[in-house]
Parts: structure tokens; sequence; C-alpha cells
């Protein structure tokens, strides 16, 4: 199931990528180039939460494993980010509006897949460390700084990245919105609103899992 799970990505990712190569080619414009990049951020949290998995959660470093669950954290927001690129929809003339809707539903879904299996896997690896309760607890105040992390993204236009070059500026920009919350309405709307979202999609897409293992197992 995992590995057909993982193939699926793949396929999704390929035909992501000649969907592109054919934008490109039918407009002579490179303009939605950027979701290829995005993609590839999306894929970070992916492969760092498949590495926790199989390879650091086996050794018995609890620093290793902080420093690796910091770096998914820190990246981990930008795989649902390119729903938010729909933004760039836009009516043209170089080739028709359905086929750039296609262009970003298929990376933005792409995007959310790797963003769920991402979290399944820490999700399991904290139950088990741990329990059910935490777990879920976990991952829904994850779920919320992922909102809150889009929001950073996408309107004061932060990167994942910026933590190391520019740790003041952002550190102001982040404790003005908790500490005057009233002053910035826009910023607690998109967390709350996409927290929410990732919750209950998340619940969905773990129950759908966990009834297809269970079906699995039971045939």
């Amino acid at each position: 199931m995992k590995n057909k799970l993982n193939i699926s990505i793949a396929i999704l990712s390929f035909y992501c990528i000649l969907l592109m190569l054919f934008r490109i080619k039918y407009t002579n414009s490179f303009f939605y180039l950027f979701l290829v990049w995005n993609l590839f951020l999306a894929y970070i949290p992916f492969w760092i939460s498949k590495f926790i998995k199989y390879k650091m959660y086996a050794e018995n470093s609890n620093i290793k494993l902080f420093l690796l669950l910091f770096a998914w954290l820190l990246f981990l927001p930008n795989a649902p980010y390119i729903i938010t690129d729909l933004v760039h929809l836009h009516q043209g003339k170089l080739i028709p509006y359905w086929f750039d809707l296609l262009l970003i539903s298929s990376f933005a879904v792409n995007g959310m897949l790797l963003f769920f299996i991402s979290i399944n896997d820490i999700h399991k690896i904290i139950k088990q460390k741990f329990s059910s309760k935490k777990a879920w607890i976990s991952t829904t105040t994850i779920f919320f700084l992922c909102g809150f992390g889009i929001y950073l993204g996408r309107f004061l236009r932060w990167n994942s990245w910026d933590i190391l070059q520019k740790p003041q500026l952002l550190i102001y920009d982040i404790s003005m919105r908790i500490i005057n919350p009233i002053d910035h309405p826009k910023t607690w709307g998109v967390t709350i609103g996409f927290g929410l979202f990732f919750s209950i999609s998340f619940y969905i897409f773990n129950t759908l899992l966990t009834q297809s293992i269970k079906t699995k197992n039971d045939i």
C-alpha cells in the first residue's frame, strides 16, 4: 500500500512536469515555472519525514531527531503553500484558461498529498512514542503553524531559509502579530482558516488510509 502510494505520487509529479513542458512549448513562456520550484520545496519535508521514519527513528539520538524535526517543520508549509498559487491564475490569450487551471491544480494536489503523507509519517512516530491523543494534538497544532507559515510566505513574502538569512526581521514580523493580534485580522483569518482546512482534510485522509490498510489485512 505504502509503495503504491509513493509510486502514485511520483507519477503525479511526472504528469505535472509534462503539463509544464507542454505549456512552455505551446506558449514560449516560462511564467509558471516557479511551480516546479515550489513542488521541489514540497518534496523536502516529504524526504525528511521518510528519512526519520526509516533511518533516524531507529537511532537513539534525540539531538539529531530534534534537528531533523525542526528542519521538517521549517519546510513543511511549502507543501500546502502551492494551493495559494491559484492567485496567479488569470485569463490570457496564450493558452486556454482551463489548461492553466488544470496545471496549477495538479501541482497543488501533488503538494497536498506530499503534505499529508509526510504529516502521517510523523503522526505515527508520535503515536508510537507517546499516545494517539498526543499525536492528534501535535499534528493539529502543526496544521495551524502551517497556516501561519502560509500567511508569512504568501502575504509577507518570507521564505523558509530567511530564518537563517534575516532572523531578526522575521522574528519581528511574527512577534508583532502575536503581541497585537487585533491589528492583524488577515494573519489570523488565514492561519485559522487553513489550519481548520488542513485538520479536517487530514482526518479524512488518515481515515481512508487506515480503512484501506485494514481492508487489505482482512482479505
